[in-house]
């Protein structure tokens, strides 16, 4: 009883901050709006450590809140549980959004917004804890609106800017595309197993239909592919970084981005009969891992080559999941949470250090007025490039292990190259921002506010020392992930290890040397513009966008206009001419209306002989 309690605790807290929040959302900026809304963040982080203490001891915990749904057959109650994966999925992201939250103190306390700021970010945090402790697939469908919605609301916070309305109705949209996929997969589960509850759909997976669960498997992939930023929706990701930047940290590192990944590691059980199509979002993430590298090889902007590095290491982790390796996949997306978190809100710093400028190519000579920062991303850079002791190390490697464990080498490959990139434009960032000679006519840049470094402090400690937790994890999450067994294919570990570390410095050592001195000229050509451009895909969204609308106007100037409403206006003029014509007879006149009413008598006995009669 009161482990349910303290789920419902872990769930609602966030939910009383964005009320206690929004109560003053078009007030005067208050301090003790974000303090008590990281409090009560800071509560719910606590009560997801004593969770993940129960569950480590095999303690199974069940809330219901109360009966949700009941239409004849169909049942469902708001109702959450506890096991290994949403236990560790609490965890990371109660943690890194408490300290995402306690960095915006800080962040936006000058910003107009400010109540209303922490009301939609509190939100955000409630609509991912519903999505990851639900038990069944409406309650998972109600958390992946609330975050759809929350995102929406974050990314296009300054609204004044059209850029920033124009990013979060792209991600919005994009969103809706995917998730009615995923509705109509949900209601397929429904028409199939006869119950949205996972313990029951997953316990009779065996017995249904191999083309339904097909069906079910790919609609419900289409939600994770808007929901992860995959390709071909992937576009709105890097335009969501119009929103504050600690925003940014939340989205690619605990929530939205995640609930792809998770949606997919949550239904193993269902994939895992579908071998094809698992391999199908093998092939996919790692086309994504390579593709999203390779945007940020060339990118100018500090937060969108952040976010293409988001991309591309979801792509790593749909790898893992596609090929199996469930518990692998929820390690990367456990590892990589934090040096993300970390990479974002460290370039928040150097944002506000240059008076919001995000050229990287403009920036240069930072590392003596921002060397905590400087520290801080280089720890975080070191652990996504995978370099050992680092947290990437443990959790990449093993899937590029898996890729090639299970004999799919052109993934592997693939992976590696990604890999390679990832260690290239991370320290081009590195190097362009703090230690190439400044270009920057910013006089006396300055460190962020200590209590915001201090913010950072536990994410840089979990980036470096996150990785060490692999064995525990492993036996930790296996309780609920059936874990495959690659003991039949010889794997030259040490050969692979040296490979990708080999590898990895190469690229380090080419991208020091090649901007120690800066940006230069040197960066141009037909690929540099093609990778610039985003290899031209939103600018054919962009056509195809306007030949719709043109499609759609000359449909509505045509036919609506010119046909439908004609036939339409016609049909509503019928009765307005009958009654019309038939006016006269209501004259007011009681002789007339007696003959009429004769009249009517006399038809109608007319009528009734003539039925008898036949």
């Amino acid at each position: 009883m009161y482990a349910s309690v303290v789920l419902a605790a872990v769930l609602l807290l966030p939910l009383l901050g964005a009320l206690y929040a929004g109560l003053f959302g078009t007030c005067q900026k208050s301090l003790q709006v974000g303090i008590v809304n990281s409090s009560l963040l800071g509560l719910s982080f606590l009560g997801a450590l004593y969770l993940l203490n129960l569950s480590l001891h095999n303690q199974s915990v069940q809330a219901v809140l109360f009966d949700w749904m009941a239409l004849g057959g169909f049942s469902v109650k708001f109702s959450f549980g506890l096991d290994s994966i949403s236990a560790v999925m609490i965890v990371v992201v109660t943690l890194v959004s408490f300290l995402v939250h306690v960095y915006s103190i800080g962040y936006m306390l000058h910003d107009k917004g400010y109540n209303r700021y922490f009301s939609y970010l509190s939100g955000f945090v409630f609509s991912m804890l519903v999505l990851v402790l639900s038990d069944n697939f409406l309650g998972l469908f109600v958390g992946w609106e609330g975050v759809g919605l929350c995102s929406y609301l974050l990314i296009g916070f300054w609204y004044h800017k059209e850029s920033a309305n124009n990013a979060s109705i792209e991600a919005f949209v994009m969103n809706r595309i995917a998730d009615l996929g995923m509705l109509m997969g949900i209601l397929l589960v429904y028409w199939t197993f006869g119950s949205v509850q996972y313990s029951v759909v997953f316990a009779n997976i065996a017995n249904a239909d191999s083309h339904l669960l097909f069906c079910i498997g790919l609609l419900l992939f289409v939600g994770a592919v808007g929901k992860s930023a995959q390709f071909p929706l992937h576009t709105w990701l890097a335009n969501a970084m119009e929103g504050p930047t600690p925003v940014s940290a939340l989205i690619h590192a605990a929530t939205m981005v995640t609930a792809g990944v998770y949606l997919v590691i949550r239904a193993h059980p269902l994939y895992s009969a579908l071998p094809g199509l698992g391999y199908a979002i093998a092939c996919l993430g790692a086309f994504v891992a390579l593709f999203g590298a390779s945007m940020a090889l060339v990118n100018k902007d500090l937060k969108r080559v952040v976010a293409y590095s988001t991309l591309s290491q979801l792509g790593y982790m749909f790898v893992g999941a596609g090929l199996g390796a469930y518990w692998i996949a929820l390690f990367h997306l456990f590892t990589h949470a934090f040096f993300k978190a970390l990479l974002f809100l460290g370039a928040g710093n150097v944002m506000h250090a240059m008076h919001d400028e995000l050229d990287i190519s403009k920036m240069g000579g930072l590392l003596k007025p921002l060397k905590t920062t400087a520290i801080l991303m280089g720890l975080a850079s070191l652990a996504l490039c995978g370099l050992y002791p680092f947290a990437g190390f443990f959790s990449k490697d093993k899937i590029l292990e898996v890729a090639f464990a299970t004999g799919h080498h052109g993934l592997f490959l693939a992976l590696l190259i990604g890999a390679l990139f990832t260690a290239f434009y991370s320290f081009r960032l590195l190097m362009l921002v703090f230690f190439a000679p400044k270009v920057h006519s910013i006089d006396h840049p300055h460190e962020a506010s200590s209590f915001m470094l201090w913010a950072m402090l536990p994410l840089a400690i979990l980036a470096v020392v996150a990785g060490f937790f692999e064995h525990g994890f492993f036996h930790f999450v296996s309780k609920a992930i059936s874990v495959p067994s690659f003991a039949e294919y010889s794997v030259p570990k040490l050969l692979l290890l040296a490979l990708t570390t080999i590898g990895v410095l190469l690229s380090i050592a080419y991208a020091v040397q090649k901007y120690k001195k800066g940006f230069g000229n040197k960066e141009g050509g037909f690929f540099y513009r093609l990778l610039l451009n985003q290899y031209y895909i939103p600018t054919l969204y962009g056509t195809l966008s306007r030949v719709f609308l043109k499609f759609a106007f000359w449909v509505w100037r045509k036919i609506e206009v010119r046909m439908l409403d004609v036939f339409v206006d016609t049909i509503a003029k019928i009765p307005t001419l009958l009654g019309q014509m038939l006016t006269p007879l209501q004259s007011g006149n009681l002789s007339s209306a007696l003959r009429l009413m004769t009249f009517g008598v006399v038809v109608i006995i007319f009528v009734t002989m003539l039925s008898f009669w036949s």
